[in-house]
């Protein structure tokens, strides 16, 4: 187990939180649930009808509920009406929308029954997201709803010990110079609240200080300096490359006068395209270990899977769930 999640699992531990998984068809949503029972990661809801509940792991302990037959269906049901009503939504719609899984979970979490909720092993990102952001809204001072992969490269000087926050490498399809500010800062509060060090922020590009110019570089140039405006007091800095942003050396010959070039651990990527084949490769090439991706800006914690998850994927996503539910 690497260093970051077994610390995560620690306070995780200490939080005590209830997370609920709505995908109890998935047989690593089994496994998992298990695991971090065993662990005492946290208290853990399924949601699963008679059928999905395997006969080769040992259920106990995990609280199993039914959507169809809960006793507080109706309860649930009565709430998403009452806060989907204005946009057309109708009672009979809300008792038969409250029997999917996902809204079932996030409704659970919407009035206190659960701290959080983790899903996406068998449902897309669209989907997750959409019922969390339907019932819960985005976070209080939250303009833009993000998401980042926690990266732990084993044997590796560079970042935080090995440990990087990616983002936006699962959600943000092409943001504008305005959004990708917006996603630097959650990004920064994300890795102080998760890591517990300063984050050193770097916005990425093919470019180190105007070494190269175009429209893409000018849209990361804009990005640093609304966020350095908006947040003087986060150490961040751009347009960099990626090596001017990790290697010391080469930071201090490309941006000299730069805070963070050398030493980021916080890497923000122009787009989704580079994001995601820069999380992939580092998990591949590098045997990383990709946990994500986290939602950063909703009203509670609800994280999304790779659908190429592992239960051991899940296990470190109900912990990071949990923390930020302590958090929150």
């Amino acid at each position: 187990m690497s260093s970051f999640l077994s610390k995560t699992i620690d306070r995780a531990r200490a939080a005590d939180k209830h997370i609920v998984l709505p995908e109890g068809s998935d047989a690593r949503t089994w496994e998992a649930a298990r695991q971090a029972l065993d662990q005492k990661v946290a208290r853990l809801s399924v949601l699963a009808s008679p059928s999905d509940i395997p006969a080769d792991i040992d259920t106990a302990g995990i609280n199993i509920i039914d959507p169809a037959t809960a006793d507080f269906k109706d309860e649930l049901a009565a709430a998403l009406f009452e806060l989907r009503q204005a946009k057309g939504m109708t009672r009979e719609m809300a008792d038969e929308l409250i029997l999917e899984p996902l809204y079932f979970a996030v409704m659970m979490v919407k009035q206190g029954l659960a701290d959080g909720a983790v899903a996406g092993a068998i449902n897309s990102t669209s989907a997750v997201l959409r019922a969390a952001l339907q019932i819960l809204k985005t976070a209080p001072g939250t303009k833009l709803v993000s998401s980042y992969f926690i990266m732990d490269v084993p044997d590796c000087e560079y970042g935080a010990g090995g440990v990087f926050l990616f983002s936006d490498c699962g959600l943000v399809e092409n943001p504008d110079a305005e959004a990708l500010s917006e996603i630097a800062i959650s990004s920064a509060a994300s890795f102080e609240a998760l890591i517990g060090e300063q984050a050193q922020v770097a916005l990425l590009s093919y470019s180190t200080y105007g070494s190269a110019s175009s429209v893409l570089t000018e849209k990361v140039i804009e990005a640093t300096k609304l966020a350095q405006e908006k947040r003087p007091d986060i150490a961040l800095d751009g347009e960099l490359q990626l090596d001017a942003a990790i290697v010391e050396a080469i930071g201090k010959s490309k941006a000299p006068e730069s805070p963070v070039a050398g030493k980021a651990n916080v890497l923000i990527f122009p787009d989704l395209n580079s994001g995601n084949i820069a999380y992939k490769l580092t998990e591949r090439l590098a045997k990383a270990e990709a946990y994500g991706p986290i939602t950063q800006g909703i009203g509670a914690p609800v994280n999304d899977l790779s659908r190429g998850c592992s239960a051991d994927d899940i296990l470190g996503v109900i912990a990071i769930t949990a923390v930020q539910a302590a958090d929150a």
